[in-house]
């Protein structure tokens, strides 16, 4: 007869094999589905997150040659090449609200002026 201790170890390790093997395939399909909806929003100027924690907007990218750089703005006129998969997330613009609590001796507008999407693509679009 058999020893029950090793019947139990082995149905424990199959359990645990089936687990990590369910677990596994989950997370793959996750981060496929995670990986297209990227693809999908990187556009022309959209705002992205780069690997190295720089922030820029999308110039040029081609979703079907993954080995051709993207062209990343990161300041006005400044546009470096990017490999496609440095892009690590698009960023969601995060709408501020304003406050008209400035004492009257300071400007509201002391902060640089940051483009959105859609006016880096026109002036590129002018420019170009």
């Amino acid at each position: 007869m058999q020893d029950p201790s090793g019947m139990i170890l082995l149905v424990l390790a199959g359990a645990l094999l089936v687990f990590m093997m369910f677990n596994s395939r989950k997370r793959m399909k996750k981060m496929k589905e995670e990986q297209e909806a990227k693809q999908s929003q990187t556009v022309p100027g959209a705002e992205v997150l780069l690997q190295s924690g720089i922030y820029g907007t999308i110039v040029s990218y081609n979703p079907e040659d993954l080995d051709a750089p993207a062209e990343v703005e990161i300041a006005p006129g400044v546009v470096i090449k990017a490999h496609s998969q440095a892009i690590l997330r698009i960023v969601e613009p995060i709408e501020q609200e304003e406050s008209f609590d400035a004492p009257a001796n300071e400007s509201i507008n002391d902060e640089p002026n940051i483009e959105s999407a859609e006016e880096t693509r026109r002036r590129l679009d002018n420019n170009g």
